[in-house]
């Protein structure tokens, strides 16, 4: 693993160990709205590395030298590509099998799902408020809220018979306070973040915390809009018990979430003055983290300049042997964070030929090499090399071979 990658995993883990220690104490003292707040700290650790960065620099890379003899050895002089290690297959692999469960478990409700009859929606329209009624599915994990491009919301077929009408109206406002907070777009973020981190102790630990949080935030939300509805809402949740939830959906209960959201129903919950100072500290507090996160890498200066990982030798075009053309091509390439190669210009200030063939042949071996990015602050970043590529027709002698160009200034 290099050290970019140990450097992202420590800081998500560092994410993950603190939201994990102090959702808590932060429920207990801003209320659970508050503390779901705290899960946008992993997501950002894991968004770090892949922050935009500018082109550093250009580097200047040595000379390729190119002799007729090349179109016989063809690309015997190429230096072989490195491979990712086992470990990176390993990873994708559990990724692949992640996201494929998901997808298998999405497809899977929405095939059983079926529409809500006109005929029940209109019966729940005083509930719905300026809901779509065509949002709402039957399905027997109902009640709960269902991912999607459009959230949905499932209903059991015994719905009306398995709740009464009072609590028939707390499900609902429960399910719709989901859909209004955005839960289901996050709980997506929080599958795919463990799909990433799946081989992480701490992510499994994280996924039922992070889902027991959100449903704490959202039974808060519903009783600051009807304290009067707490007795009800206890009760309509240990009618409940008995509901297994599925990796895809926001279920209504979850049986391990039983005690503590009612003790969090029990308990007296903080004002609105003393939750938006929860948020806004938190908020202070998380972009510091990130602030601080950011620095600890700038300890660590550039230590690599851009270099060669894999490279195919140009071939001399044949065209060009039998007209005799011979000279330097100076090639300008962009080289992505990842070593890949983007653009390629000519600079024809800095050459010494304009044949077009031999401009050719060397972007198109250029197209296919790969290259040991620059690092700068311990990161992987875009940069710019100058690539001089030598076509001969005589052996070189008595010349600088180094064929390096000076670096221009930092972009």
């Amino acid at each position: 693993m290099d050290a970019s990658l140990l450097r992202c995993l420590l800081l998500v883990t560092a994410a993950l160990a603190s939201v994990l220690l102090a959702r808590r104490p932060v429920r207990k003292t801003f209320g659970a709205g508050p503390a779901f707040v705290l899960w946008l700290l992993p997501m950002l650790a894991i968004a770090l590395p892949w922050l935009p960065a500018l082109p550093s620099q250009w580097s200047a890379l040595p000379a390729i030298h190119v002799l007729p003899d090349s179109l016989a050895a063809g690309t015997a002089g190429a230096v072989a590509a490195t491979h990712a290690p086992w470990s990176r297959w390993l990873w994708l692999a559990g990724a692949v099998a992640m996201l494929s469960r998901l997808v298998v478990h999405y497809l899977r409700l929405r095939r059983q799902s079926r529409p809500w009859p006109a005929g029940l929606a209109t019966s729940l329209r005083q509930e719905l408020h300026d809901v779509d009624p065509r949002r709402l599915r039957l399905h027997p994990s109902g009640p709960a809220v269902l991912w999607a491009p459009r959230s949905l919301v499932l209903l059991p077929a015994d719905f009306f018979e398995r709740f009464d009408a009072a609590e028939r109206r707390l499900v609902l406002r429960h399910e719709l306070t989901h859909l209004r907070r955005g839960d289901a777009l996050w709980s997506l973020v929080a599958e795919l973040a463990l799909a990433l981190l799946w081989f992480h102790p701490l992510a499994w630990l994280a996924r039922s915390r992070f889902r027991l949080d959100q449903e704490l935030a959202c039974d808060e939300r519903v009783l600051r809009d009807t304290p009067r509805d707490a007795a009800g809402y206890a009760h309509t949740l240990l009618h409940s018990v008995g509901l297994s939830p599925l990796p895809v959906l926001i279920p209504w209960l979850a049986e391990p979430q039983l005690k503590e959201r009612l003790t969090m129903i029990q308990r007296h919950r903080p004002g609105a003055l003393r939750r938006r100072a929860g948020v806004a500290a938190l908020a202070v507090l998380m972009a510091g983290g990130v602030f601080v996160a950011q620095a600890a890498t700038n300890t660590q200066k550039a230590s690599q300049d851009l270099t060669y990982n894999s490279k195919i030798m140009p071939r001399y075009p044949a065209a060009a042997i039998k007209a005799r053309e011979q000279g330097t091509v100076l090639l300008s390439v962009l080289v992505h964070a990842d070593g890949t190669v983007g653009t390629i210009t000519y600079d024809p200030k800095h050459s010494t030929t304009t044949s077009a063939d031999l401009i050719a042949a060397a972007t198109d071996a250029t197209r296919q090499w790969h290259f040991n990015p620059p690092l700068q602050d311990g990161k992987p970043i875009d940069g710019y090399a100058r690539v001089p590529v030598e076509f001969s027709l005589t052996p070189l002698s008595g010349k600088n071979s180094t064929g390096e160009v000076e670096k221009p200034s930092s972009k």
